[in-house]
Order: C-alpha cells, then sequence, then structure tokens
C-alpha cells in the first residue's frame, strides 16, 4: 500500500504521474527507446520542453503577457545567485522570513546593496512581518512565498513600482494570486511539481538587460531565453515529469480548483492543532499559517515516542520537522490526498484518546 507522504521535498506526486513517468523510462513515445535516452534536441523532447513551458505560462495566466518560462538547473539556491546576477545592480530590498531567505540575501550581498527590509529572525521564523516599507530606489524587491521549515506564507504582496521577485519554491500552483504582479517567479519542481533536478523560472524580459556588468552565460537568463532552455543540457526526466504534473493539474480544474482542496486539507489539520489539547502550532499568528506546510510540537514531549509509534503503524511518512525548529511538519502539496490528512488526524485524536 501507498504511504501517505507528508515529505517537505522531494514531493509526492499523483500516481498517475508516477505511472506515466515509469512507462516513459522503459518506452517513450512508441521509440523503443528510454526517455532518458533520446536527445534533449529531438523533436520528442523539444515537444516535452515547449509542452512544459506553455502549461506553466497558463497556469499562471501569464501567456502572452510578455513572461517566458524557463526549466533550468541548481534548484531555487541558483537562483539566489541569479537574480542577483541580472538584477542588482545598485541596491535591493530582501524580506526575510526564514532560511531560504536569509540564503538568497547573502548571495546578493556579492553585487550590490541589500537593504533587509524586516525579518522575523527575533522569532525564529515564526510569524510573516507586516507594515514594513520599501526604499523608492531599489532595483527590485525579493520575498519567500511560503516557508517550508517554519510553516508560514505570505499572504499579502506590497505594491510597488520595482519588479518584485519571488521564491515560490514550495506553494507554486497551489493558490490563485495576481502573478502578473511578479517580474520573476522561481521555484524547485521538487517542493510542489516534479522530482529533484529542475528548476521552473518565470521570467518577465522587460527586466532583463539593464544591469552594467558582464552575466557569465550559464547565469544570464537572456541567454537561456534565446535558448529555449536548451543552453545545456537540461534535466530531461525532471522537465518530463513536471509536464505531466501541470497536465494533470490541468485536468483537476487548474490553480482555481486545486486551492480549494487545499484549504480543506490545511482547515482539517490546523483544526485538530488548535482543538487537541495534545498539540500546539508552531506559528505564532494563525494569518500567517501555510497552507503547504503545517508545523506543530507536543504539549508533552514524553509522549513523543507513543506518536511517532501511532504514526508510523498508520503508514504516513516524512513527518518529522526539520531540525532547526523540531516537533512535526505535514507538508500537504497539491498531489497529497484529503483522506491522507484525514488519517493523520485520526492518529492525532488516537493519541489524546490513549494519552
Amino acid at each position: 500500500m501507498k504511504k501517505h507522504n507528508f515529505s517537505a521535498g522531494p514531493c509526492v506526486l499523483p500516481q498517475p504521474v508516477l505511472r506515466k513517468a515509469s512507462e516513459a523510462i522503459l518506452n517513450f513515445n512508441g521509440l523503443d527507446l528510454s526517455l532518458i535516452e533520446i536527445s534533449h534536441r529531438s523533436k520528442d523532447f523539444v515537444a516535452v520542453m515547449e509542452r512544459a513551458q506553455k502549461l506553466a505560462l497558463e497556469h499562471l495566466g501569464l501567456q502572452n503577457k510578455g513572461y517566458k518560462a524557463l526549466f533550468l538547473q541548481g534548484g531555487a539556491s541558483m537562483e539566489f545567485l541569479r537574480v542577483a546576477y541580472n538584477l542588482l545592480e545598485n541596491k535591493a530590498a530582501y524580506l526575510n522570513t526564514g532560511t531560504w531567505s536569509t540564503k538568497s540575501i547573502k548571495e546578493a550581498n556579492m553585487f550590490g546593496e541589500v537593504v533587509e527590509v524586516a525579518s522575523s529572525k527575533d522569532q525564529n521564523f515564526n510569524y510573516i512581518p507586516k507594515n514594513y516599507t520599501i526604499p523608492s530606489d531599489v532595483d527590485y524587491f525579493h520575498c519567500t512565498s511560503n516557508n517550508t521549515i517554519f510553516g508560514t506564507q505570505l499572504k499579502d504582496f506590497p505594491k510597488i513600482d520595482a519588479p518584485i521577485v519571488c521564491d515560490m519554491s514550495s506553494d507554486i500552483f497551489s493558490r490563485q494570486l495576481d502573478f502578473s504582479k511578479f517580474s520573476i517567479i522561481y521555484a524547485g519542481a521538487q517542493k510542489n511539481m516534479g522530482p529533484a533536478g529542475t528548476t521552473l523560472i518565470v521570467v518577465k524580459e522587460d527586466v532583463l538587460g539593464k544591469v552594467s556588468r558582464t552575466i557569465p552565460s550559464l547565469m544570464d537568463y537572456k541567454v537561456h531565453i534565446g535558448k529555449d532552455s536548451m543552453f545545456n543540457t537540461p534535466a530531461v526526466f525532471a522537465v518530463y515529469v513536471s509536464m505531466l504534473t501541470l497536465e494533470w493539474l490541468k485536468e483537476k480544474g487548474g490553480i482555481s480548483a486545486i486551492e480549494k482542496v487545499n484549504n480543506k486539507k490545511a482547515d482539517l489539520v490546523y483544526s485538530e492543532i488548535d482543538r487537541n489539547p495534545l498539540f500546539k502550532g508552531f506559528v505564532a499568528n494563525k494569518e500567517d499559517r501555510s497552507t503547504m506546510n503545517a508545523t506543530f510540537n507536543l504539549t508533552d514531549k514524553s509522549l513523543k515516542e507513543p506518536f511517532d509509534t501511532l504514526w508510523q503503524e498508520a503508514g504516513i511518512n516524512g513527518l518529522n520537522g526539520h531540525r532547526s525548529v523540531g516537533g512535526y511538519r505535514a507538508s500537504m502539496y497539491n498531489a497529497l490526498e484529503f483522506e491522507s490528512v484525514q488519517i493523520l488526524v485520526d492518529v492525532m485524536k488516537e493519541l489524546e484518546r490513549i494519552g
């Protein structure tokens, strides 16, 4: 029986996607060759890349609006560097809401002045800062929409004239937003879209070409756009599975449909965290809670062993929290079934009954 996978990443993937991907590994498109054996420049894979790019823009509502979708390598960590390479001429503003924001700030500091407009580090990143001011003369503003480690999520984004860059690695395609307010969106595939190995970057072309520095080819968004994500050999399998996942999402009704399911899953687990005296949520303010990653702790540490036994016996995987937070983390990405969340809640109720 397939386990209930709450892993924070690599993520749970839809069963139909896994079946199609496994078939393609053996025989892709009736070629009697594996997907991972064919040339990335063959018409069969070029069609995959083009379809994946088209679906990404379609889901985000950004087709025919001056955006390009890229599937590159290096994960979000590479984009911490690549964003600054391409956009930071003088000064950039960063909102620090967690580990990944902190790392992106470190990379940007190599290219210019970085203004940390607000940070929740003082409370171990258990809230989203509000009412911060962004300088009017920055080259761009950078934020992380969802924080997998701490379980917080931005619900509102600032209205500014400068380009907004957003790391959406862990909640891309999970909720409706006005994506046209962002100039660059990037997301490692392994949190909500596919396997590890590729990163989706959606770039509004008119923000590029404005820095005076020479950008190495591999770091230059314009080079990758010009080569349709084929400047170097792409992660063929990861792109293909991402395409399949985007197809699956389209069949489900797109972002608007999956958002309703995601909200129901989040409401179910958070309601139990709030109701059950044996558990306490990590996030300070309910309005800052992530729909994707629910973080919580036991109120009595002596119950750890019986609780761990219960959820493991129930076929649950990946529930342990990040080492910097401890406790537990239920990652509820698009492909996680509602039934899996119900199983977790039943286990939490059972601990209360026997505890």
